[in-house]
Protein backbone atom coordinates (compact mmCIF):
# COMPACT_ATOMS: atom_id res chain seq x y z
CA UNK A 1 0.00 0.00 0.00
CA UNK A 2 1.80 3.45 -1.07
CA UNK A 3 2.27 6.18 1.29
CA UNK A 4 -0.88 8.64 1.39
CA UNK A 5 -0.66 12.78 1.43
CA UNK A 6 -2.07 14.25 4.32
CA UNK A 7 -5.39 15.78 3.87
CA UNK A 8 -4.92 19.38 4.88
CA UNK A 9 -6.64 21.10 2.55
CA UNK A 10 -10.53 22.39 2.89
CA UNK A 11 -13.09 23.85 1.08
CA UNK A 12 -11.46 27.39 1.08
CA UNK A 13 -8.06 26.19 -0.06
CA UNK A 14 -8.97 24.13 -2.64
CA UNK A 15 -11.21 27.07 -4.13
CA UNK A 16 -8.16 29.08 -4.03
CA UNK A 17 -5.99 26.48 -5.28
CA UNK A 18 -8.69 26.49 -8.47
CA UNK A 19 -8.75 30.32 -8.50
CA UNK A 20 -5.06 30.50 -8.64
CA UNK A 21 -5.08 27.76 -12.11
CA UNK A 22 -7.72 29.33 -13.78
CA UNK A 23 -7.67 33.08 -13.27
CA UNK A 24 -4.04 33.14 -14.75
CA UNK A 25 -2.57 35.35 -16.97
CA UNK A 26 -4.43 33.92 -19.81
CA UNK A 27 -7.50 36.58 -18.21
CA UNK A 28 -5.03 39.73 -19.48
CA UNK A 29 -4.53 38.20 -22.79
CA UNK A 30 -6.93 35.75 -24.30
CA UNK A 31 -9.43 38.09 -24.93
CA UNK A 32 -7.49 39.50 -27.76
CA UNK A 33 -7.33 36.76 -29.93
CA UNK A 34 -10.63 35.13 -28.62
CA UNK A 35 -12.12 38.75 -30.12
CA UNK A 36 -9.79 38.31 -33.49
CA UNK A 37 -11.92 34.66 -34.08
CA UNK A 38 -15.41 35.55 -33.03
CA UNK A 39 -15.76 39.49 -33.10
CA UNK A 40 -18.80 40.74 -32.33
CA UNK A 41 -20.42 37.16 -31.16
CA UNK A 42 -17.46 37.24 -28.40
CA UNK A 43 -20.03 36.62 -25.61
CA UNK A 44 -21.25 33.53 -27.30
CA UNK A 45 -17.83 32.11 -27.56
CA UNK A 46 -17.45 32.71 -23.49
CA UNK A 47 -20.96 30.90 -23.08
CA UNK A 48 -20.09 27.79 -25.22
CA UNK A 49 -16.70 27.89 -23.26
CA UNK A 50 -18.59 27.99 -19.98
CA UNK A 51 -20.47 25.22 -21.14
CA UNK A 52 -17.31 22.73 -22.12
CA UNK A 53 -15.96 23.91 -18.67
CA UNK A 54 -19.12 22.98 -16.97
CA UNK A 55 -19.50 19.49 -18.22
CA UNK A 56 -15.96 18.96 -17.53
CA UNK A 57 -15.69 20.65 -14.07
CA UNK A 58 -19.16 18.40 -13.31
CA UNK A 59 -17.63 15.31 -14.42
CA UNK A 60 -14.22 15.25 -12.63
CA UNK A 61 -15.59 16.93 -9.48
CA UNK A 62 -18.04 13.64 -9.49
CA UNK A 63 -14.90 11.37 -10.36
CA UNK A 64 -12.69 13.09 -7.88
CA UNK A 65 -15.33 12.42 -4.69
CA UNK A 66 -15.61 8.32 -6.29
CA UNK A 67 -12.37 8.55 -6.13
CA UNK A 68 -10.22 10.70 -4.03
CA UNK A 69 -6.56 10.05 -5.01
CA UNK A 70 -3.69 12.24 -6.90
CA UNK A 71 -3.66 12.06 -10.35
CA UNK A 72 -6.72 13.24 -11.82
CA UNK A 73 -8.20 11.94 -15.00
CA UNK A 74 -5.09 9.26 -15.10
CA UNK A 75 -6.79 7.62 -11.89
CA UNK A 76 -10.40 7.85 -13.42
CA UNK A 77 -9.52 6.30 -16.98
CA UNK A 78 -7.74 3.42 -15.21
CA UNK A 79 -10.27 2.90 -12.71
CA UNK A 80 -13.23 3.08 -15.23
CA UNK A 81 -12.35 2.37 -19.05
CA UNK A 82 -8.62 0.93 -18.93
CA UNK A 83 -4.84 1.02 -18.04
CA UNK A 84 -4.07 2.60 -21.58
CA UNK A 85 -7.01 5.33 -21.49
CA UNK A 86 -5.97 6.48 -18.06
CA UNK A 87 -2.02 6.19 -19.24
CA UNK A 88 -2.65 8.76 -21.88
CA UNK A 89 -4.85 10.93 -20.38
CA UNK A 90 -1.62 11.50 -17.88
CA UNK A 91 1.02 10.61 -20.30
CA UNK A 92 -0.50 13.71 -22.49
CA UNK A 93 -1.37 16.36 -19.10
CA UNK A 94 2.32 15.56 -17.55
CA UNK A 95 4.41 16.58 -21.19
CA UNK A 96 1.73 19.02 -21.80
CA UNK A 97 1.45 20.73 -18.81
CA UNK A 98 5.24 20.48 -18.15
CA UNK A 99 5.26 22.53 -21.19
CA UNK A 100 2.55 24.67 -20.11
CA UNK A 101 4.39 25.19 -16.43
CA UNK A 102 7.85 26.87 -18.74
CA UNK A 103 5.82 28.65 -20.98
CA UNK A 104 3.79 30.12 -17.72
CA UNK A 105 7.11 31.01 -16.49
CA UNK A 106 8.52 32.66 -19.32
CA UNK A 107 5.60 34.80 -19.43
CA UNK A 108 5.74 35.78 -15.63
CA UNK A 109 9.44 36.77 -16.55
CA UNK A 110 8.39 38.70 -19.66
CA UNK A 111 6.14 40.90 -17.54
CA UNK A 112 9.05 41.80 -14.83
CA UNK A 113 11.47 42.11 -17.09
CA UNK A 114 11.55 40.96 -20.86
CA UNK A 115 15.08 41.53 -21.10
CA UNK A 116 15.74 38.60 -18.32
CA UNK A 117 12.94 36.60 -18.75
CA UNK A 118 14.46 33.64 -19.38
CA UNK A 119 16.68 33.93 -15.95
CA UNK A 120 13.36 34.99 -13.77
CA UNK A 121 11.67 31.99 -15.40
CA UNK A 122 14.16 29.57 -13.64
CA UNK A 123 14.11 31.79 -10.24
CA UNK A 124 10.19 31.65 -10.00
CA UNK A 125 10.18 27.16 -11.21
CA UNK A 126 13.02 26.45 -8.54
CA UNK A 127 11.41 29.35 -6.24
CA UNK A 128 7.83 27.73 -6.28
CA UNK A 129 9.18 24.17 -5.85
CA UNK A 130 11.08 24.70 -3.27
CA UNK A 131 7.94 26.21 -1.69
CA UNK A 132 5.82 23.51 -2.60
CA UNK A 133 8.32 20.78 -0.81
CA UNK A 134 7.51 23.15 2.53
CA UNK A 135 3.37 21.41 2.32
CA UNK A 136 0.84 22.01 -0.05
CA UNK A 137 -0.73 24.28 2.72
CA UNK A 138 2.30 26.69 2.47
CA UNK A 139 1.68 26.24 -1.47
CA UNK A 140 -2.62 27.41 -1.05
CA UNK A 141 -1.51 30.23 1.56
CA UNK A 142 0.81 31.58 -1.35
CA UNK A 143 -2.00 31.20 -3.51
CA UNK A 144 -4.67 33.35 -1.38
CA UNK A 145 -2.06 36.12 -1.30
CA UNK A 146 -1.68 35.94 -4.98
CA UNK A 147 -5.14 35.83 -5.79
CA UNK A 148 -6.78 38.11 -3.85
CA UNK A 149 -4.02 40.91 -5.19
CA UNK A 150 -5.34 39.45 -8.73
CA UNK A 151 -8.57 39.82 -8.12
CA UNK A 152 -8.99 42.90 -6.30
CA UNK A 153 -7.34 44.42 -9.57
CA UNK A 154 -9.78 42.76 -12.06
CA UNK A 155 -12.18 44.23 -9.74
CA UNK A 156 -11.28 47.99 -10.47
CA UNK A 157 -10.65 46.99 -14.11
CA UNK A 158 -14.02 45.88 -14.35
CA UNK A 159 -15.23 48.99 -12.68
CA UNK A 160 -13.35 51.45 -14.36
CA UNK A 161 -14.53 49.46 -17.75
CA UNK A 162 -18.62 49.67 -16.85
CA UNK A 163 -18.34 53.02 -15.83
CA UNK A 164 -17.10 54.71 -18.36
CA UNK A 165 -19.43 57.00 -20.54
CA UNK A 166 -19.74 58.05 -24.68
CA UNK A 167 -21.21 54.24 -25.62
CA UNK A 168 -23.34 53.70 -28.30
CA UNK A 169 -25.97 50.92 -28.56
CA UNK A 170 -25.46 48.22 -31.48
CA UNK A 171 -28.45 45.42 -31.34
CA UNK A 172 -28.20 44.01 -27.98
CA UNK A 173 -25.11 45.23 -26.86
CA UNK A 174 -23.78 48.33 -25.82
CA UNK A 175 -20.40 49.58 -27.32
CA UNK A 176 -18.27 52.49 -27.02
CA UNK A 177 -18.02 54.69 -30.33
CA UNK A 178 -16.02 53.04 -33.37
CA UNK A 179 -13.34 54.86 -34.28
CA UNK A 180 -13.65 56.13 -38.25
CA UNK A 181 -10.28 53.90 -38.95
CA UNK A 182 -11.91 50.87 -37.83
CA UNK A 183 -15.38 51.28 -39.59
CA UNK A 184 -14.56 48.82 -43.05
CA UNK A 185 -13.17 46.33 -40.71
CA UNK A 186 -14.35 42.58 -40.97
CA UNK A 187 -14.52 42.55 -37.31
CA UNK A 188 -17.52 45.46 -37.20
CA UNK A 189 -20.67 44.33 -35.83
CA UNK A 190 -22.63 42.31 -37.91
CA UNK A 191 -22.54 38.43 -39.22
CA UNK A 192 -21.20 35.60 -37.18
CA UNK A 193 -18.46 33.14 -37.89
CA UNK A 194 -19.25 29.93 -36.47
CA UNK A 195 -16.07 28.80 -37.03
CA UNK A 196 -14.58 32.19 -35.65
CA UNK A 197 -16.78 31.79 -32.77
CA UNK A 198 -15.93 28.07 -31.79
CA UNK A 199 -12.14 28.50 -32.30
CA UNK A 200 -12.48 31.44 -29.74
CA UNK A 201 -14.45 29.22 -27.51
CA UNK A 202 -11.66 27.13 -27.32
CA UNK A 203 -9.20 29.73 -26.60
CA UNK A 204 -11.32 31.35 -24.16
CA UNK A 205 -12.12 27.20 -22.60
CA UNK A 206 -8.16 26.54 -22.21
CA UNK A 207 -7.66 30.54 -20.43
CA UNK A 208 -9.65 28.85 -17.71
CA UNK A 209 -9.63 25.16 -17.68
CA UNK A 210 -7.55 24.77 -14.53
CA UNK A 211 -10.41 23.60 -12.45
CA UNK A 212 -8.45 20.29 -12.87
CA UNK A 213 -6.05 20.92 -10.17
CA UNK A 214 -8.35 20.35 -7.36
CA UNK A 215 -9.31 17.03 -9.13
CA UNK A 216 -5.77 16.16 -8.86
CA UNK A 217 -5.18 17.11 -5.20
CA UNK A 218 -7.91 15.03 -4.21
CA UNK A 219 -5.88 12.79 -1.78
CA UNK A 220 -4.93 16.34 0.01
CA UNK A 221 -7.90 17.28 0.39
CA UNK A 222 -10.48 17.03 3.55
CA UNK A 223 -13.50 15.21 3.19
CA UNK A 224 -13.15 15.18 -0.55
CA UNK A 225 -16.83 13.42 -1.59
CA UNK A 226 -18.20 16.99 -0.26
CA UNK A 227 -15.41 18.65 -0.59
CA UNK A 228 -14.29 18.67 -3.76
CA UNK A 229 -17.52 18.94 -5.67
CA UNK A 230 -18.44 22.31 -3.46
CA UNK A 231 -14.73 23.56 -4.48
CA UNK A 232 -14.79 23.09 -7.88
CA UNK A 233 -17.94 24.52 -8.19
CA UNK A 234 -16.98 27.83 -6.59
CA UNK A 235 -14.19 28.14 -8.13
CA UNK A 236 -16.07 27.82 -11.67
CA UNK A 237 -18.35 30.28 -10.88
CA UNK A 238 -16.08 32.70 -9.65
CA UNK A 239 -14.28 32.74 -12.84
CA UNK A 240 -17.28 32.53 -14.88
CA UNK A 241 -18.69 35.59 -13.33
CA UNK A 242 -15.27 37.44 -13.66
CA UNK A 243 -14.51 36.64 -17.12
CA UNK A 244 -17.77 37.66 -18.37
CA UNK A 245 -17.20 40.90 -16.70
CA UNK A 246 -14.01 41.19 -17.72
CA UNK A 247 -15.63 40.53 -21.63
CA UNK A 248 -18.36 43.34 -21.29
CA UNK A 249 -16.51 45.58 -19.84
CA UNK A 250 -13.86 44.89 -22.77
CA UNK A 251 -16.52 45.16 -25.42
CA UNK A 252 -17.58 48.18 -24.35
CA UNK A 253 -14.73 50.50 -24.07
CA UNK A 254 -12.47 48.43 -27.10
CA UNK A 255 -15.00 47.38 -29.24
CA UNK A 256 -14.08 43.68 -31.00
CA UNK A 257 -12.42 45.49 -33.37
CA UNK A 258 -9.75 47.43 -31.20
CA UNK A 259 -9.47 44.37 -28.86
CA UNK A 260 -8.41 42.29 -31.17
CA UNK A 261 -6.00 44.36 -32.47
CA UNK A 262 -4.57 45.02 -28.45
CA UNK A 263 -1.31 43.43 -27.25
CA UNK A 264 -2.54 44.19 -23.59
CA UNK A 265 -6.37 43.88 -24.12
CA UNK A 266 -6.87 45.18 -20.09
CA UNK A 267 -3.77 48.20 -20.00
CA UNK A 268 -6.07 49.17 -23.07
CA UNK A 269 -9.38 49.14 -21.56
CA UNK A 270 -8.48 50.82 -18.59
CA UNK A 271 -7.04 53.41 -21.03
CA UNK A 272 -9.79 54.54 -22.91
CA UNK A 273 -11.95 54.40 -19.82
CA UNK A 274 -10.22 57.21 -18.49
CA UNK A 275 -8.15 55.28 -15.73
CA UNK A 276 -4.80 55.30 -17.09
CA UNK A 277 -3.35 54.83 -13.61
CA UNK A 278 -4.56 51.21 -13.29
CA UNK A 279 -2.15 50.62 -16.08
CA UNK A 280 0.84 49.82 -13.82
CA UNK A 281 -1.45 47.88 -11.27
CA UNK A 282 -2.69 45.59 -14.56
CA UNK A 283 0.66 45.08 -15.37
CA UNK A 284 2.00 43.63 -11.91
CA UNK A 285 -1.74 41.88 -11.85
CA UNK A 286 -0.68 39.68 -15.10
CA UNK A 287 3.04 38.73 -13.16
CA UNK A 288 1.39 37.89 -10.08
CA UNK A 289 -1.34 35.62 -11.67
CA UNK A 290 1.43 33.90 -14.28
CA UNK A 291 3.07 32.69 -10.95
CA UNK A 292 -0.33 31.43 -9.25
CA UNK A 293 -0.72 29.60 -12.37
CA UNK A 294 2.45 28.03 -12.59
CA UNK A 295 2.26 27.92 -8.64
CA UNK A 296 -1.10 25.64 -9.31
CA UNK A 297 0.19 23.72 -12.30
CA UNK A 298 3.89 22.53 -10.86
CA UNK A 299 1.38 20.95 -7.59
CA UNK A 300 -0.92 19.33 -10.06
CA UNK A 301 1.99 17.89 -12.32
CA UNK A 302 3.48 16.29 -9.69
CA UNK A 303 0.58 14.76 -8.16
CA UNK A 304 0.31 13.01 -11.51
CA UNK A 305 3.65 11.90 -11.66
CA UNK A 306 3.22 10.34 -8.42
CA UNK A 307 0.28 8.84 -9.64
CA UNK A 308 1.73 7.34 -12.23
CA UNK A 309 5.19 6.55 -10.50
CA UNK A 310 2.79 3.87 -8.45
CA UNK A 311 1.50 2.28 -10.91
CA UNK A 312 5.01 2.11 -12.46
CA UNK A 313 3.68 3.49 -15.84
CA UNK A 314 6.89 6.10 -14.45
CA UNK A 315 9.74 5.20 -12.56
CA UNK A 316 8.51 3.97 -9.08
CA UNK A 317 11.34 5.57 -7.58
CA UNK A 318 9.17 8.96 -8.10
CA UNK A 319 6.22 7.37 -5.64
CA UNK A 320 8.05 8.58 -2.28
CA UNK A 321 6.10 10.80 0.17
CA UNK A 322 8.72 13.04 2.25
CA UNK A 323 7.17 11.01 6.04
CA UNK A 324 7.88 14.33 7.96
CA UNK A 325 5.94 17.13 5.66
CA UNK A 326 3.54 14.45 3.25
CA UNK A 327 4.41 15.76 0.08
CA UNK A 328 5.23 14.08 -3.25
CA UNK A 329 9.12 15.41 -2.84
CA UNK A 330 10.98 13.52 -5.31
CA UNK A 331 8.10 13.93 -8.10
CA UNK A 332 7.98 17.44 -7.27
CA UNK A 333 11.70 17.93 -7.62
CA UNK A 334 11.51 16.04 -10.63
CA UNK A 335 8.73 18.17 -12.18
CA UNK A 336 10.81 21.40 -11.14
CA UNK A 337 13.86 20.20 -12.96
CA UNK A 338 12.45 18.77 -16.18
CA UNK A 339 10.52 22.30 -16.66
CA UNK A 340 14.00 24.30 -15.74
CA UNK A 341 15.50 22.01 -18.22
CA UNK A 342 13.03 23.16 -20.59
CA UNK A 343 13.87 26.54 -20.01
CA UNK A 344 17.23 25.90 -20.78
CA UNK A 345 17.14 24.22 -24.52
CA UNK A 346 13.70 24.54 -25.79
CA UNK A 347 12.27 27.46 -28.11
CA UNK A 348 8.53 27.05 -25.96
CA UNK A 349 6.83 28.65 -29.09
CA UNK A 350 6.86 25.23 -30.70
CA UNK A 351 7.01 22.54 -27.56
CA UNK A 352 3.58 23.57 -26.11
CA UNK A 353 1.58 23.49 -29.69
CA UNK A 354 0.49 20.41 -28.63
CA UNK A 355 -0.84 21.34 -24.69
CA UNK A 356 -4.33 22.68 -25.72
CA UNK A 357 -4.54 19.45 -27.95
CA UNK A 358 -3.33 17.36 -24.90
CA UNK A 359 -5.71 19.09 -22.50
CA UNK A 360 -8.92 18.18 -24.71
CA UNK A 361 -7.88 14.72 -25.05
CA UNK A 362 -7.59 14.57 -20.97
CA UNK A 363 -10.82 16.24 -20.45
CA UNK A 364 -12.67 13.76 -23.19
CA UNK A 365 -11.58 11.06 -21.30
CA UNK A 366 -12.69 12.43 -17.82
CA UNK A 367 -16.11 13.28 -19.97
CA UNK A 368 -16.11 9.30 -20.95
CA UNK A 369 -14.87 8.01 -17.32
CA UNK A 370 -17.71 9.91 -15.73
CA UNK A 371 -20.31 8.64 -17.85
CA UNK A 372 -20.19 4.86 -16.77
CA UNK A 373 -20.87 6.30 -13.14
CA UNK A 374 -24.01 4.90 -11.67
CA UNK A 375 -26.38 6.93 -9.34
CA UNK A 376 -25.02 4.92 -6.63
CA UNK A 377 -21.72 6.15 -7.69
CA UNK A 378 -22.99 9.83 -7.85
CA UNK A 379 -23.01 9.90 -11.73
CA UNK A 380 -23.77 13.38 -12.73
CA UNK A 381 -27.04 13.69 -15.71
CA UNK A 382 -25.83 11.65 -18.48
CA UNK A 383 -26.43 14.70 -20.82
CA UNK A 384 -23.63 16.16 -18.83
CA UNK A 385 -20.04 13.82 -20.05
CA UNK A 386 -22.10 13.36 -22.98
CA UNK A 387 -22.19 17.13 -23.87
CA UNK A 388 -18.76 17.26 -22.43
CA UNK A 389 -16.95 14.72 -24.80
CA UNK A 390 -18.62 16.01 -28.07
CA UNK A 391 -17.62 19.88 -27.56
CA UNK A 392 -14.32 18.44 -26.24
CA UNK A 393 -13.84 16.98 -29.66
CA UNK A 394 -15.41 19.79 -31.65
CA UNK A 395 -13.15 22.08 -30.52
CA UNK A 396 -10.02 20.05 -31.07
CA UNK A 397 -11.51 20.17 -34.77
CA UNK A 398 -10.96 23.61 -34.55
CA UNK A 399 -7.28 23.93 -33.14
CA UNK A 400 -4.74 24.54 -36.02
CA UNK A 401 -3.37 21.82 -37.48
CA UNK A 402 0.14 22.12 -36.37
CA UNK A 403 -1.65 21.96 -32.80
CA UNK A 404 -3.43 18.79 -34.01
CA UNK A 405 -0.35 16.84 -35.85
CA UNK A 406 2.01 17.71 -33.11
CA UNK A 407 -0.65 16.46 -30.08
CA UNK A 408 -1.25 13.53 -32.59
CA UNK A 409 2.45 12.75 -32.51
CA UNK A 410 2.54 12.97 -28.85
CA UNK A 411 -0.10 10.88 -28.15
CA UNK A 412 1.51 8.08 -30.30
CA UNK A 413 4.98 8.18 -28.67
CA UNK A 414 3.23 7.72 -25.72
CA UNK A 415 1.63 4.82 -26.50
CA UNK A 416 4.33 2.97 -28.26
CA UNK A 417 6.28 3.45 -24.92
CA UNK A 418 2.98 1.63 -23.32
CA UNK A 419 2.90 -1.01 -25.57
CA UNK A 420 6.75 -1.92 -25.51
CA UNK A 421 6.79 -1.51 -21.39
CA UNK A 422 3.33 -3.86 -21.44
CA UNK A 423 4.82 -6.42 -23.42
CA UNK A 424 7.97 -6.61 -21.58
CA UNK A 425 5.88 -6.64 -18.45
CA UNK A 426 3.98 -10.15 -20.33
CA UNK A 427 7.20 -11.49 -20.81
CA UNK A 428 8.27 -10.94 -17.11
CA UNK A 429 5.81 -12.80 -15.99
Amino acid sequence: MPEELARRLGTFDAVVVGLSAMIGAGVFAAFAPAAGAAGDWLLVALAIAAVVAYCNATSSARLAARYPESGGTYVYGRRRLSPLWGYLAGWGFTIGKTASCAAMALTFGSYVAPGLARPLAIAAVAALTLLNLYGVQRSAGAARAMVAFVLAVLVAVIVAGLSGDGTVTFGWFAYAPLPESAINSPLAPGGVDAWGVLQAAGLLFFAFAGYARIATLGEEVRDPARTIPRAVTIALGITLLVYTLVAVAALRSLQPILLARSEAPLADLVREAGAGWLVPFVGVAAAVAALGALLALLLGVSRTVLAMARERDLPGVLAAVDPVRQVPRRAEVAVGVAVIVLLLVADLRGAIGFSSFGVLVYYAIANASAFTLTRDEGAPPKIVPVLGLGLCLLLAATLPLVSVVSGLAVFAAGLVIWLIRHRNRQRGR
